[in-house]
């Protein structure tokens, strides 16, 4: 079989063409992440509106994409945001990034804006490309959408789709995709990029990867005994085999020891009924209900980590796949319910909707501030998912986020950085965490540098800065790599610096420094300050709430004091 050449291929959605081009010099090296940066800086006025023609939304896998290598098959899609009106990048594993690389896509580009109100199904194989109108699929949800495209288009293909929250643009929605065993869970969630495909009108995308090959690999052996050396370290990995047995939900009971547990709108940090929804109690219903639920669940082909769970209930059926800590604690403890399979009920709505289920508990947090439904209730909760649904004038607000709901009601406890909603750890608390949710070019995102697990006091205002930096700047260079959160423990522990030793021997290049990944991110964050700098951000974006620097946290009394200009010259030199 003739090798596959990476290619840029370019979809306008105005015209319905479809072409393709080698891969720029400059672009050759990046992916994922760092990749969609590149190319927004390079080709998007980053003042243009986001949900207009300027805007393009763009498909990246990353560099170490299409080996099955464990946990690093992940897809990057990114566009300027509608919900912070900066760059935006989200990421999400399943099987489009693994896919679009044994078509020889090297990023899919998607660009312009239609004319008129046909929506369309896009179909890319190594034959070309076919457009069908969508008009059977226009107002289903992604659970429905899904099967129905399978049975049309075979069920080897990789799919990313967008729910009616994405059809509607508002500002939570993500851009969903196909776990391995074909269910739809997978979503590049945050920022309102759903919202940027359902400006240019597209319900789906479908990549055909029939005839298709894994990249070429320029030395085999070497990668050979670097994936080896590499999966080793991933198993025997203290962290992997945690996330195995209990998933992200074993996160639950080490944020609440910290006081770092968003409740009741951000304003404590402890959850009372935390035992009933945490990592253990999660473990228990899987395995005492049995099939089909499963509290070890891969989510991509080859992972041996298998953080992932279906969530089933007591009837046999499944509730959800997966339950996260991140909507544990943002639909959970942050809105005061307590149940599993209340807050699993929920997140099959949102996720229904293809909603980021971060930003809509963030919302509904802010709306039981503002009295609309009651702490407590998963009924009012559904109520308010109703009107999303219905996409009525408060439905709107709702699926725009948490910021669009405060402005409307005159609420100041919002939790949110450059107009996205945080995510499930206190930044009063967790003041690392704080720092990467104030500096990162993202907005509050916690996948942009966690450092809940430095070896530091995490009160401390003054130790903060350099562990954000360094833990952004990695996770910029594993976005780019497609490399899962979690795959950094094997990476880390790898000796002889694999990453190195991996693109090596994946492309050949044999110029790479030791610290590959620190360079990769330190580009990264640089093109993405870039980006947001044009697009008129400044220093004062890039600041915690004020309400979050006055009000303390009852459990420790912390408020969030890392100094401003600390803050500010957190990039300093790269």
């Amino acid at each position: 079989m003739t090798d596959i050449h990476p290619q840029i291929w370019r979809v306008n959605a105005r015209t319905r063409e479809v072409t393709t081009e080698p891969v720029p010099a400059t672009w050759q090296r990046l992916g994922g992440r760092g990749l969609l940066a590149r190319i927004l800086v390079d080709e998007v006025n980053a003042k243009c509106d986001p949900l207009g023609a300027g805007n393009k939304l763009i498909f990246a896998p990353g560099l170490l994409v299409g080996h099955m290598l464990s946990s690093t098959d992940r897809i990057s899609v990114g566009g300027k945001s509608p919900l912070t009106g900066g760059i935006k990048e989200a990421n999400a594993g399943g099987r489009t990034g693994l896919h679009m690389t044994h078509m020889g896509i090297h990023a899919l580009i998607v660009e312009d804006k239609p004319e008129g109100d046909d929506w369309w199904v896009l179909h890319l194989s190594l034959n070309g490309a076919k457009w069908e109108k969508a008009d059977g699929l226009v107002g289903l949800g992604i659970y429905e959408t899904a099967p129905k495209l399978l049975e049309k288009y075979g069920d080897k293909v990789a799919i990313a789709l967008i729910g009616p929250g994405g059809e509607m643009m508002m500002k939570s929605a993500g851009i969903q995709n196909l776990d391995k065993d074909r269910v739809p869970s997978r979503i590049a969630a945050r920022g309102g990029l759903g919202a940027v495909m359902g400006s240019k009108h597209i319900k789906a995308i479908v990549f055909d990867n029939a005839g298709g090959q894994r990249p070429p690999i320029v030395h085999a052996e070497a990668f050979k005994v670097a994936q080896k050396d590499y999966t080793k370290s991933v198993m025997e990995h203290l962290q992997s085999v945690t996330y195995r047995d209990y998933g992200t939900a074993a996160m639950t009971q080490l944020t609440q020891r910290f006081a770092g547990i968003p409740v009741h709108n951000f304003s404590r940090g402890t959850f009372d009924d935390v035992e009933k929804i945490g990592g253990e109690a999660l473990r228990e219903f899987m395995l005492t209900r049995g099939a089909p639920s499963d509290p070890s669940h891969a989510c991509m082909a080859g992972c041996t980590i298998k953080c992932s769970n279906v969530f089933g209930g007591e009837d046999g059926k499944v509730i959800v796949s997966p339950l996260e800590y991140e909507t544990i604690g943002l639909m959970g403890t942050n809105l005061d319910i307590n149940s599993l399979d209340s807050i699993g009920r929920l997140n099959w709505r949102v996720n229904d909707l293809g909603l980021d289920s971060i930003e809509i508990g963030a919302a509904l947090g802010v709306a039981a501030e503002a009295g609309l439904m009651q702490w407590g209730s998963e009924q009012d909760a559904q109520n308010l998912i109703d009107e999303i649904h219905a996409g009525s004038e408060l439905g709107r607000i709702l699926g725009d986020g948490a910021v669009a709901v405060g402005k409307k009601y005159g609420i100041e406890r919002v939790p949110a950085v450059k107009g996205q909603a945080m995510s499930a750890y206190e930044p009063r608390s967790i003041k690392g965490t704080g720092v990467t949710y104030a500096t990162s070019p993202m907005g509050a995102d916690h996948t942009a540098g966690l450092t809940i697990r430095a070896q530091i006091n995490h009160l401390d205002p003054n130790v903060q800065i350099e562990v954000s930096r360094n833990a952004q700047l990695n996770m910029a260079g594993y976005d780019t790599l497609g490399a899962c959160i979690f795959a950094g423990f094997g990476y880390a522990a790898t000796p002889d610096g694999v990453v190195k030793r991996l693109l090596a021997a994946r492309y050949g290049w044999d110029d790479l420094p030791d610290n590959i990944l620190q360079v990769l991110g330190k580009e990264t964050i640089k093109l993405e300050l870039e980006f947001n700098r044009r697009a008129g951000f400044t220093k004062e974006d890039d600041r915690i709430p004020k309400w979050m620097m006055e009000e303390a946290i009852p459990e420790n009394g912390s408020v969030f004091d890392v100094p401003a200009e600390q803050l500010d010259g957190i990039f300093d030199g790269l």
